[in-house]
């Protein structure tokens, strides 16, 4: 989303299962009355990132979840008996046997948080591994480093544990963007509440800054009137001076992405994201519902990318086509380096506020 074009400014406007597909519901199998050979298998169709979403809302198995194989264009469900595969292929998606449920995993992703919720760590469910995923960034060492090492041996082959040479941080920073207080953040997505224009951006922006101009020492041109970091990492601004407000994203090439619907995230779904200090990177998506424990407190439910972002790129958009995927909250590494970056859903954000795209 941008604002009016002003000149001096590099207004961002950004823009979001592995689909944990928790929740227990009763799939309908066809009618076999009409014959006792065993029904076909249905060909598989080529689906978009999108669609794949669709289709894994209709699939809430009691599974270990599912992702986007972008390269085959299907959705790859994880199964663990029989009665389930043959669920997912009714539907059109491809049944893949694990070892681990995602009981199990949220299990050890709870055991995770209770003892070894340690600043510098994160991690998430990862279905192509079907492990919980850990990583550890430079500063966990001595100490803390064998707490969490013992943590995750213990629960054997359902935890992986990885190692970052960066520190995971939220991504604020000086600069130019949307300002306040003499630090600067990337503007998410325009949306409108009870008939009146708001943005979207970070939680922890919000809690920084009050005020928002879009150039540095600007005249004003939104307040915060809500914030939520840690534990989430979004915020709502509402628009108080005469700005115009289009639900787009910038692709600082020219042109612009119209924005018209905002959607969640798929385990390896393809994705950009626009921040103004980097500008646009691309990426997939790793895992959903990820925890990310940074020094400021810890934050669950992001969804976690590859995608590279710096300090300044806070809050600005991950999106998908037309689609508000997520604001970007923080992470390690940066857009020379690479690394990881952690989103705060936008539908979640959406719903507490009472707010949709526009």
């Amino acid at each position: 989303m941008k604002h009016r074009r002003i000149p001096n400014r590099r207004a961002v406007i950004a823009g979001a299962g592995a689909l944990a597909l928790a929740a227990s519901a009763t799939v309908v199998l066809a009618n076999a009355n009409a014959s006792t050979a065993p029904a076909p298998t249905p060909a598989l169709a080529k689906l978009t990132s999108a669609a794949a979403t669709t289709l894994a809302s209709h699939l809430k198995t009691d599974t270990a979840g599912a992702f986007y194989d972008a390269k085959a264009k299907k959705l790859v469900v994880n199964v663990v008996n029989q009665a389930q595969a043959r669920a997912a292929r009714a539907k059109g998606a491809e049944a893949r046997f694990v070892q681990h449920t995602f009981a199990q995993l949220d299990s050890a992703r709870q055991t995770l948080k209770s003892k070894a919720t340690i600043p510098g760590t994160s991690w998430g469910i990862d279905p192509q591994s079907n492990k919980v995923v850990v990583t550890a960034d430079r500063t966990v060492k001595g100490a803390k480093l064998d707490r969490l090492t013992k943590v995750a041996q213990s629960l054997g082959d359902k935890v992986e544990l990885r190692h970052s040479k960066g520190k995971f941080t939220p991504f604020i920073g000086g600069g130019d963007a949307i300002w306040g207080s003499g630090a600067r953040c990337s503007l998410g997505f325009n949306v409108v509440k009870d008939g009146q224009p708001y943005f979207l951006t970070a939680g922890h922006c919000g809690n920084e800054i009050k005020s928002w101009s879009d150039q540095q020492g600007g005249s004003a041109i939104a307040t915060t009137e809500d914030s939520k970091f840690p534990g989430d990492d979004f915020s709502l601004a509402k628009y108080t001076g005469d700005t115009a407000h289009p639900s787009e994203v910038d692709l600082y090439n020219g042109s612009t992405q119209k924005i018209t619907k905002a959607a969640e995230a798929t385990v390896g779904e393809k994705v950009q994201r626009s921040g103004s200090t980097t500008q646009v990177h691309d990426g997939t998506v790793k895992a959903l519902n990820a925890s990310v424990n940074y020094q400021e407190g810890t934050v669950d439910g992001l969804i976690q990318t590859d995608v590279c972002a710096e300090p300044g790129d806070s809050g600005g958009a991950l999106f998908d086509g037309d689609a508000a995927i997520g604001l970007t909250s923080g992470g390690s590494g940066d857009c020379t380096k690479g690394g990881e970056t952690f989103f705060q859903p936008v539908p979640e954000a959406l719903k507490a506020y009472g707010a949709e795209i526009g």
